[in-house]
């Protein structure tokens, strides 16, 4: 079977489909430009069966190389069969592979290899094949230069010959590993004079579970336990099938079952090999294997949540004053213009123990009036309900500044203004102060903000730190990559870290496009493109259609369609006897267009319906429009919650055994998977997302271990009501003008939404 057929057959598709993909990768295409610009080619795969073809790709290679090593080292041996040729050439896993050449492995001196030295090898198969007397077969064998001083010395070697030739069998490894997987028990239990009650690993002192069975988060919370040596794992056959793991090995080497000595002495051996050899050996295998599938599960939560997170509602370009609350050290001051430059900055000190909130308060109002501020971002770290309220009292006492005051996640701010890129940026600024820059940006477009920050230190992730960081890695750079190029990029004012990200550009490229924008203005066509140096015709390709250019000479710059197709929409609008500009974002005109009729060789189904869906809306934005969320009054620590209290909050973190929420008191609480709804969940992603306002009911307070518990359930929850512990405060004739502003577009008055956002 070919590698593309194979590919094939794992995916579901057809093999040309596979093939030509492979073509496209090897021709150095990259992913998010296969997805939405060569449809025709692979039949439409998307990016997630792409990814997944990558991956395939790589792997099968890798493992054919593993192969050709293999063959070559057995065949130097003298030793390749036909037969084992044949095994080794269809292997499918590295497993499979490693287990048929685990006979020819260059190994240490083994006392098997000390027996045969020694001349056993024919005793033993005389055994394992022949009925015989164990003690007088042995009595031959005896040759006390060798160390073979009696019959018992020469059956030990004999023994030791015949439980390494046991072990070594392939089929017979996968068929206890498949069994011990099925029938496993994982035990856990704490290591002696390691208990402690406020251990975060208590539960798992006296746990077992069948190994197939166990959740990943439980998985690698055992495996850390295990690790900071706390916990010990050993995986066991189930109580009433001990003996099976022995029956299997018996029946696949056919070894005879009777009372002779001979029989009795073959048990014996066959007993020994799994005891001291294949238990441990395969029991490794299998928590590697369990460990490997919790962490894939994990890195797959990870990246279901960063893409919710770089995705979230943007609140677009407006004059922003970012705020990263602080007590001693004070409350650093950002404010940006709406492309995100800096405009101004300063520190204040309204809080314990400086309680300077009058001055802090005429401070903000200048750079609120000065500025036309329209949105104030608000990290929410330490202090931040604090400084909730003083957005709150400045919007009352400063009615006329219309601004809409909003909490967002500072997770990996402190990340950035630490960062190489930030001092390069901000060479003069102090480090707190670029945090606060960095708030007031991530209200802005989250995309653009975080793509300039490690994805590991955002802290969406279900034990990050536990998982392969290789594989963790390749895998959220691919997020970040299909999120950037899902969204666009503005050319003109992208930073380097958001146009590296773009398909076809690396960093080099990226910086060379700013070299190039800076000396020369701001890009008024894609074609202009191709005079950065290093960015050739097969760049371009690759990257111009990501990229937007706003108010240029081309208006079809501004949109999805690749400029490859701008002759087909010119053809669209003489088809149309319009011009060009009449015909992008008119739904009456694009309405008369059929796919049919523009279908050629050299533009397919595909590309035509793409290209005319993309006309009646170019340039749309695809992340949603933002919602309002509101804390409770008051409710601002742990100590301020009691059960059955109603709250509403913004899910900051999915996982596989619920969500994390954000209720305002500095420490998110847990809706466990069974709490999420009145229905059974099998997969808390199909139900929520980083970033949804949800209702939800206070069943659990655990001050000491910091735990909140939270349900979701409509029992519990009243969703028709607004989150409040207090009755309701009379309505004032005077609006709320930190709740809306005229300033604001129609989606923004509407509320805000994303990932960490609390519009206050």
């Amino acid at each position: 079977m070919t590698l593309a057929a194979q590919i094939a057959q794992e995916l579901g598709v057809r093999t040309q489909q596979v093939a030509a993909t492979i073509t496209l990768l090897d021709e150095g295409a990259t992913v998010p430009f296969i997805a939405r610009y060569r449809k025709e080619i692979t039949g439409a795969l998307d990016d997630i069966q792409l990814r997944q073809l990558a991956i395939r790709v790589d792997y099968l290679r890798i493992l054919e190389s593993r192969k050709q090593a293999i063959l070559s080292s057995i065949e130097e041996q003298g030793k390749l069969t036909a037969d084992l040729k044949t095994a080794i050439t269809s292997a499918d896993t590295k497993v499979r592979l490693e287990d048929l050449y685990l006979p020819y492995r260059p190994k240490r001196r083994t006392k098997a290899q000390a027996a045969r030295e020694a001349g056993l090898e024919p005793l033993a198969l005389k055994l394992l094949k022949t009925p015989c007397d164990p003690m007088q077969a042995a009595s031959q064998y005896i040759n006390p230069q060798k160390q073979v001083i009696d019959p018992e010395s020469a059956l030990a070697g004999a023994q030791q010959i015949l439980m390494e030739q046991f072990s070594e069998q392939a089929d017979l490894l996968n068929r206890l590993r498949s069994w011990l997987w099925s029938n496993g028990i994982t035990t856990v239990s704490v290591t002696r004079g390691k208990a402690s009650e406020d251990s975060k690993f208590r539960d798992y002192y006296d746990h077992k579970e069948p190994v197939r069975k166990m959740p990943s988060h439980r998985a690698l919370a055992m495996f850390r336990g295990n690790k900071e040596g706390e916990l010990k794992i050993a995986l066991l056959p189930e109580p009433s099938m001990q003996q099976e793991p022995i029956n299997i090995i018996k029946q696949h080497v056919g070894t005879p079952s009777g009372n002779s000595t001979r029989e009795r002495w073959l048990q014996n051996c066959v007993e020994h090999t799994w005891t001291q050899k294949l238990h441990k050996q395969i029991e490794t295998d299998l928590l590697k294997r369990l460990r490997e599938e919790a962490e894939a599960e994990a890195i797959n939560v990870f990246a279901r949540n960063l893409k919710d997170l770089l995705l979230a509602a943007p609140a677009g370009p407006k004059i922003t004053i970012g705020l990263d609350p602080g007590l001693r050290t004070g409350t650093k001051v950002a404010v940006v213009d709406a492309t995100g430059k800096l405009l101004d900055h300063c520190t204040l000190y309204p809080h314990a123990p400086h309680k300077r909130w009058d001055e802090a308060l005429n401070t903000l109002a200048k750079l609120a009036a000065k500025y036309k501020v329209s949105l104030i971002s608000i990290g929410n770290g330490t202090a931040s309900r604090e400084t909730e309220q003083l957005a709150k009292d400045l919007s009352k006492r400063h009615p006329e500044l219309n601004f809409t005051a909003v909490m967002v996640s500072e997770a990996g701010a402190s990340v950035y203004s630490a960062s190489e890129l930030a001092s390069r940026e901000f060479p003069d600024l102090d480090v707190t102060i670029r945090g606060a820059v960095s708030i007031a940006r991530r209200l802005q477009d989250p995309l653009a903000e975080l793509v300039k920050i490690d994805p590991k230190a955002i802290g969406v992730g279900q034990y990050q730190h536990d998982v392969d960081q290789k594989s963790l890695a390749g895998s959220l750079e691919n997020v970040v990559e299909d999120g950037v190029n899902h969204v666009g990029v503005d050319l003109n004012t992208a930073s380097c870290e958001l146009l590296s990200q773009v398909a076809g550009l690396n960093r080099t490229t990226a910086q060379n496009i700013i070299d190039y924008r800076d000396k020369q203005g701001r890009f008024t066509n894609r074609k202009e493109l191709l005079k950065v140096p290093r960015l050739g015709a097969k760049a371009f390709e690759q990257c111009a259609a990501f990229l937007r250019i706003r108010e240029g000479k081309q208006p079809l710059d501004n949109s999805a369609v690749h400029p490859e197709s701008y002759a087909l929409v010119d053809n669209m609008a003489a088809a149309l006897r319009c011009k060009t500009t009449e015909l992008i974002g008119n739904s009456d005109l694009i309405q008369a267009l059929t796919t049919q009729q523009f279908i050629s060789a050299q533009y397919g189904e595909y590309t035509v319906r793409d290209v005319i869906s993309e006309l009646d809306k170019p340039g749309r934005d695809p992340r949603p429009e933002f919602k309002t969320a509101q804390f409770a009054e008051g409710i601002e620590t742990i100590k301020d919650l009691h059960v059955d209290m109603q709250l509403e909050g913004v899910i900051t973190n999915v996982t596989n055994f619920g969500a994390f929420v954000d209720i305002g008191v500095h420490q998110d609480g847990l809706v466990h998977i069974s709490q999420l709804s009145d229905q059974f969940v099998k997969d808390p992603h199909t139900l929520v997302k980083t970033g949804d306002i949800v209702h939800v009911r206070v069943t659990d307070v655990d001050e000491a271990r910091r735990r909140i518990a939270l349900s979701m359930k409509s029992q519990a929850v009243a969703t028709d009501q607004r989150s409040t512990t207090k009755p309701a405060a009379p309505k004032s004739n005077k609006p709320n003008r930190s709740h809306t502003s005229s300033h604001l577009n129609t989606g923004l008055a509407a509320g805000l939404q994303a990932a960490g956002f609390k519009v206050k």
